[in-house]
């Protein structure tokens, strides 16, 4: 019998889990003249698409609250220095979704070794008939826009991590405080959730390494297609 509470309790916003790390090592690419960059682009970029994306997310909105429940999920994830911030999206769960899955992770062998290896189940039963479509297409996602303003994330990182998956990133996760995490990154545009949660940890590591502000482009690039192909979304 599986007894591990596996929900999504989390600490407050106001602990600082930065201390917890071995220690982060500062690299100039994230900061000075090409971090200012990065953030000018950030600004720029997120600014014009809520311009552009304005009557779509109006209309998922509505859909959204027409299915019941609230339109918006919010949950705090681990941000640049181990900060935690909220991180929005269109909500794509039933609202019992929590109770929902720790009873399938009780009682079925198999989601639980899914769950165990990914950290997502591609048969998820907590996911809303209109939340499948948000999820393929990538539009919950579009919410992060206004964190990408706040300068919570940025438009190209890492995948957000919630806090008790920081643990699991092990030696990667001094990298992944290094940037802010990304709406699309390469996890992304290589695989998306056919990747186990060791090779996303992996990429970010990659990522934080070798960046640059002509990488970024590149994996924006690539975006375009991995958004239209729908490869690795549930």
């Amino acid at each position: 019998m599986y007894h591990q509470k596996v929900g999504l309790d989390e600490p407050s916003l106001e602990d600082d889990l930065s201390e917890v790390s071995d220690g982060i090592a500062i690299e100039d690419g994230f900061w000075g003249i090409n971090g200012g960059a990065k953030r000018a682009v950030d600004v720029l970029m997120s600014l014009l698409a809520l311009v552009f994306l304005a009557p779509l997310m109006l209309l998922v909105f509505v859909a959204i609250k027409c299915d019941g429940g609230g339109a918006f999920y919010v949950q705090s994830r681990v941000g640049r220095g181990g900060k935690l911030f909220r991180m929005y999206k269109f909500r794509t769960m039933h609202t019992n979704a929590e109770a929902v899955l720790q009873r399938l992770l009780e009682t079925d062998d198999d989601a639980r070794a899914e769950w165990n290896r990914f950290q997502k189940l591609r048969n998820d039963p907590r996911v809303t008939r209109i939340g499948r479509f948000l999820r393929a297409s990538s539009i919950d996602e579009l919410p992060q826009l206004f964190n990408v303003l706040k300068g919570n994330m940025s438009i190209v990182g890492q995948r957000p991590i919630l806090a008790h998956q920081r643990a699991a990133y092990g030696r990667h996760i001094d990298g992944y405080e290094l940037a802010r995490p990304g709406i699309t990154g390469l996890w992304q545009v290589k695989g998306r959730n056919r990747l186990s949660f060791e090779q996303r940890a992996a990429l970010g590591t990659d990522y934080v390494s070798r960046w640059t502000l002509g990488r970024d482009l590149w994996i924006l690039l690539l975006t375009v297609p991995a958004l239209l192909s729908s490869t690795g979304a549930y």
